[in-house]
């Protein structure tokens, strides 16, 4: 897998996170650099952890599932990115929506199970890195890193723009996840091999 795909890898699983955020900059309101830079070390920690628990459970198993790396990329990848489309239509209430104080979205509990909730993707990604033998290490602090900034600029986007860009960006996410299952795919069983996209 290459650094562009791991980037592109990056931003996509950002992007429930980044739902997350907008959300609570919708409901925040006055959302002040703080608040913005708590939310986003919650889920930029979390997410550039998960790949890792990923990586490590899969590494034990790689030997016996080699041959089938590239399935198991567009099995993961494709639920995933599907899981991520389908939620985005979902009229579910929004934590913290009846709250009397919009700042109890941001206390430790809510933000841990929030981070949690928005970073089980990245595990499952973080298996598929094992089978592929990416660079944990570097996909981990790309990973880190993104989800940190963009989690940072949508709680201000949320503050700004309202609930339409947290339908888009699960939509995207989801949309760019399968996309990267289906090249992985096809780069293995060598469909791809004239295409220099990504390399």
């Amino acid at each position: 897998m290459s650094l562009l795909t791991i980037i592109v890898t990056a931003f996509a699983l950002s992007m429930d996170a980044f739902a997350v955020s907008i959300t609570n900059g919708i409901l925040l309101g006055d959302a002040n650099g703080k608040e913005a830079l708590k939310t986003a070390t919650y889920f930029g920690l979390f997410q550039g952890v998960m790949p890792l628990i990923g990586w490590l459970l899969g590494i034990k198993f790689q030997d016996y599932i080699t041959k089938i790396d590239h399935w198991i990329a567009l099995i993961l990848l494709g639920f995933i990115g599907a899981k991520m489309i389908y939620e985005s239509f979902k009229d579910e209430p929004i934590v913290c929506e009846n709250s009397e104080n919009p700042r109890e979205c941001l206390n430790t509990k809510t933000m841990i199970m929030l981070s949690i909730a928005t970073s089980i993707d990245a595990l499952a990604v973080g298996v598929g890195f094992a089978v592929l033998r990416v660079s944990i290490v570097q996909a981990v602090i790309i990973i880190g890193l993104i989800t940190f900034v963009v989690c940072f600029m949508g709680v201000f986007v949320g503050k700004h723009c309202g609930l339409l860009l947290k339908k888009n960006a699960e939509i995207l996410g989801g949309v760019v996840l399968i996309l990267i299952g289906v090249k992985i795919f096809l780069e293995h069983t060598n469909l791809l091999a004239n295409i220099k996209i990504f390399h």
